[in-house]
């Protein structure tokens, strides 16, 4: 479901996992990561015999790496309430990004 909407997986997983299971949300934003990362290395792992361009593969597997060592941390001083507004934040500024995309198409 996360590939027909073409921003990622945390964009559904994340809300799906605090909502309709009740996870925590610290635990949400790890599982959430933890999804990502598997769809990520499925995605390398089917695309190996064709080129890749590592070098931009790995700037971007190594700013992930930091993000998510940093995020991880970040997690020790952010409270759940304010993760969950965040996220909305976020949700709602990647819809009105996506809307604006798609008028100007």
């Amino acid at each position: 479901m996360t590939g027909f909407s073409g921003v990622g997986s945390g964009f559904l997983i994340v809300p799906a996992l605090v909502m309709l299971v009740g996870l925590p949300m610290q635990h949400t934003v790890g599982t959430s990561l933890m999804v990502i990362a598997i769809n990520s290395v499925s995605g390398l792992l089917g695309h190996w015999g064709e080129h890749i361009d590592w070098p931009v593969t790995l700037i971007f597997g190594s700013a992930g790496i930091v993000g998510m060592l940093v995020g991880a941390q970040l997690t020790r001083y952010v409270k759940p309430e304010q993760l969950r507004l965040l996220l909305a934040i976020f949700i709602i500024d990647l819809a009105y990004f996506c809307f604006m995309t798609a008028l100007q198409n």
